[in-house]
């Protein structure tokens, strides 16, 4: 599954949306987040477009059984619109701690620590995203 997690990546470092959505079950649960492939995708979409330079470095990866837990290093520049913010050109790095379960070949259960608030706080936003 090492294979198919840095595969996966790469389809999200070259911000390839089809190829990210081959990955998700299209009934994905994910906490805190709307479920399915389509919000996930488009929550991605956001993303490319508010960097489009965004890209993941993975820093551990723990794979046992069905399950995943992944800590990357996000990173890019803010050059889009991004959750009602205008372009602020700068720089964001976050990391991110994610849990996945696998089935048949894709995500299917997602969890992760809420990266927006301290991405939104980078851009100089206040409040919560």
């Amino acid at each position: 599954m090492h294979a198919w997690y840095a595969d996966c990546l790469d389809a999200c470092n070259r911000h390839d949306l089809a190829a990210i959505r081959s990955f998700v079950d299209p009934a994905v649960r994910r906490s805190h987040l709307p479920g399915g492939a389509d919000a996930w995708v488009a929550d991605l979409d956001a993303l490319f477009r508010g960097f489009p330079d965004w890209r993941w470095r993975r820093i551990q990866l723990i794979i046992e059984d069905d399950r995943i837990a992944a800590h990357l290093r996000g990173s890019g520049t803010h050059l889009g619109e991004f959750r009602g913010v205008a372009p602020t050109r700068r720089h964001a790095n976050v990391a991110e701690f994610s849990m996945y379960r696998v089935s048949r070949g894709r995500f299917v259960e997602f969890a992760a620590a809420d990266t927006g608030f301290e991405l939104m706080n980078q851009l100089g936003a206040t409040g919560a995203p």
